[in-house]
């Protein structure tokens, strides 16, 4: 059960956020771009904020400079990752390419050490992997948030949140 938490001024938080989760679901379920700098406000509330930090996968053949400079002068850490493709040949001969490129463990590693530096660690990303991740940092007393919208958030990570804020009821606010 998600419960609802006293938001406190002086709360250290650190926000965590999936680029690529964030952007395609905004993308595929509301057919919008999404306003970083105004998203990284609502999520902050007013709160100290010790770091935030934007994990990105570099596209092949999108120039993402300017995407990224806008993220750095708005305040987040960028983190950038290229992508693995693995190569295999089925029976018939054809190539086949899967891409691999996600960030999961990079956040969690990035949260796990920022624990005892924070007092609320705010996971922008919808993706349920993440729910044992929201569990270990409970154990070390750090409130997790969940950001995500709930159109595309697992519902396994929005029920082992301290508190799900569903990006679709900040509206136009949020989008460009």
């Amino acid at each position: 059960m998600v419960k609802n938490y006293k938001i406190y001024q002086n709360q250290r938080v650190a926000v965590f956020m999936d680029v690529q989760n964030l952007y395609y679901s905004a993308r595929d379920t509301f057919n919008r771009k999404v306003d970083f700098e105004k998203t990284l406000e609502k999520l902050i509330n007013g709160r100290v904020l010790v770091r935030a930090i934007a994990y990105l996968v570099k596209l092949q053949g999108v120039d993402q400079k300017g995407f990224i400079h806008t993220l750095k002068q708005i305040g987040y850490q960028v983190r950038e990752k290229e992508p693995k493709i693995f190569k295999r040949v089925d029976e018939n001969g054809v190539i086949w390419s899967t891409v691999k490129a996600d960030w999961d463990m990079g956040i969690a590693m990035d949260a796990i050490s920022m624990a005892e530096k924070v007092d609320v660690a705010i996971l922008v990303s919808g993706d349920g992997d993440f729910k044992d991740l929201v569990r270990y940092l409970q154990t070390k007393g750090v409130k997790v948030e969940v950001a995500a919208f709930r159109q595309t958030a697992a519902k396994e990570l929005v029920e082992s949140a301290d508190e799900f804020i569903d990006l679709s009821t900040f509206g136009e606010e949020i989008f460009l």
